[in-house]
């Protein structure tokens, strides 16, 4: 990193600095994969080293975890952990019930396993990651390798009589070759459009043979933290049925976190 943020950046980053308030010593923290995510590690770093804040860290991916070991925060497996007290993760869609989509970045499935075993999922997103009804981002969902094409197949056929506006799968490519997770399967990217029922369609994606995990993350999150490229938040609990407006400051002239590698 270096220079000055670009508006999207700022906006991720207020975000990210506002949830990591929500973390105090001694939890066990869930850490997201994805670009609002890697801010959120780093800005829990900067705690580490200018707090003195003991917090132990449960990534959802492998390159999260190389992340958070480079910028010294302690990291060990979710089996070593247990439950968590908190799970800070980012999302690419999400509505007025705190429904999300997930997997843009491929972690899907470790995502949801972390974020279900933690007493409270908190999401950052920029403002544009809002949707008044799910479906433009593609969903994805995660399938194993083995005969992955009827898979595929199941799928477009299940969604015939599901409320949405499109039927199309494509596999995930990383350049010529199928994309691979850091479980050895397959992603299926869904062009939806429009999911009319969330709760509907993830069930019935769970049921067909071959498929993993869906990227629907439904009744898990808690809490957004929307940023704003001026610098102020909005924290929506929905629990709370809460909605506040925060400003952050923002570090102007320079790297904010010059002192961390890239």
């Amino acid at each position: 990193m270096s220079g000055y943020l670009s508006p999207i950046d700022r906006a991720k980053f207020v975000a990210a600095r506002r949830a990591v308030e929500f973390v105090q010593s001694g939890m066990r923290v869930g850490l997201g994969t994805g670009s609002t995510a890697a801010w959120m590690v780093r800005c829990l770093a900067e705690r580490v080293r200018e707090e003195g804040l003991r917090i132990i860290g449960v990534p959802t991916s492998a390159r999260t975890a190389a992340l958070a070991r480079e910028v010294g925060v302690p990291v060990v497996s979710l089996d070593e952990a247990k439950w968590l007290d908190l799970t800070i993760d980012g999302c690419d869609e999400f509505d007025s019930d705190l429904a999300l989509i997930k997997g843009g970045g491929g972690a899907l499935l470790q995502e949801k396993i972390v974020a279900t075993a933690s007493d409270r999922m908190v999401v950052i997103a920029d403002a544009a990651k809002e949707v008044a009804c799910l479906g433009a981002f593609p969903l994805p969902v995660e399938v194993v390798p083995f005969g992955w094409q009827t898979t595929k197949a199941l799928i477009e056929e299940a969604l015939v009589g599901l409320d949405v506006m499109g039927r199309a799968a494509t596999l995930r490519l990383n350049g010529d070759r199928p994309f691979v997770t850091d479980e050895g399967h397959h992603i299926l990217d869904l062009q939806l459009h429009r999911i009319g029922n969330p709760r509907q369609l993830s069930l019935v994606l769970n049921q067909i043979p071959g498929v993993v995990e869906n990227g629907l993350f439904i009744d898990i999150c808690d809490i957004v933290v929307i940023g704003h490229a001026d610098g102020h938040v909005e924290v929506r609990d929905i629990n709370a049925g809460a909605l506040t407006e925060e400003r952050i400051d923002l570090v102007e002239g320079g790297n904010i976190f010059a002192d961390l590698a890239d």
